[in-house]
């Protein structure tokens, strides 16, 4: 399934390949996973839980929502978390959602 990656260090946002919760995991690079869910077609950010007390590198945030720190993974849901589909904005509508902190 298709996803994005966003990488607040570099500030870039790569396409991604995903088959499950694990790849997410993996991309993030933490099993510690949780999601926002960030728009009304199931698009949901999923981030490491504990990035903040593990004190990551670089923040962002989409939209309004709570800043993040490290790694974020935005995919497609069908309703719960573990529920993935393709990702439904393209990439230029997701990069101009995000802001850099």
């Amino acid at each position: 399934m298709k996803a994005f990656r966003i990488d607040p260090v570099a500030q870039t946002v790569e396409e991604i390949e995903i088959h499950n919760t694990g790849d997410i995991a993996e991309a993030i690079g933490f099993d510690s996973i949780i999601s926002d869910d960030i728009g009304p077609n199931g698009d949901r950010l999923y981030l490491d839980e504990d990035c903040f007390i593990r004190g990551s590198e670089g923040r962002f945030r989409v939209d309004k929502i709570a800043p993040v720190a490290g790694f974020g993974v935005v995919a497609g849901s069908n309703g719960t978390e573990d529920e993935l589909q393709d990702v439904s904005q393209d990439l230029e509508t997701l990069i101009s959602r995000i802001s850099y902190l």
